[in-house]
């Protein structure tokens, strides 16, 4: 399961993403109460995520935090990795966080590491391909396909 500080860095990124083309800058105050995020904690994921070179920000009289890559080259492995730290569900599947299983005598033969980095590499490919710019897209279809039904 994602941390509460990921899932909301994620909503934030969602709310910044919207803003993009128009240029628009926003400001702490509008994406926590928008997205319902406690104010003092937006302020250190946007942060982060500024220091992660996600966001950038421009300060004074019509400043705020804007999205420096476009929301098509931001994806969900990237935001999780950042916040979450490793992805795979044990520490010997981990792609960047990797460390021997206490228990385990052999891995290069051990079935339950093979089947969890299966589960890693699927995992990881649909958050890599799981970006700003798709999310919104799906939000823009269910919602057209919601109006449809009613």
């Amino acid at each position: 399961m994602i941390s509460k500080k990921t899932k909301y860095a994620i909503h934030a990124l969602l709310y910044l993403a919207k803003k993009y083309e128009s240029g628009e800058l926003s400001l702490i105050s509008q994406i926590s109460e928008k997205e319902n995020i406690p104010k003092k904690f937006l302020e250190t994921i946007l942060l982060d995520l500024k220091n992660a070179g996600i966001l950038g920000s421009k300060k004074g009289k019509g400043g705020g935090y804007y999205l420096l890559k476009k929301p098509s080259e931001v994806n969900l492995a990237e935001i999780i990795r950042l916040f979450d730290g490793a992805i795979a569900l044990v520490s010997c599947a981990t792609y960047k966080y990797y460390e021997p299983c206490k228990e385990c005598p052999d891995e290069a033969v051990c079935g339950i590491r093979d089947v969890f980095i299966d589960v890693r590499n699927e995992t990881v490919k649909q958050l890599k391909q799981s970006t700003l710019a798709n999310i919104l897209e799906r939000e823009r279809i269910l919602k057209e396909e919601l109006h449809s039904k009613s």
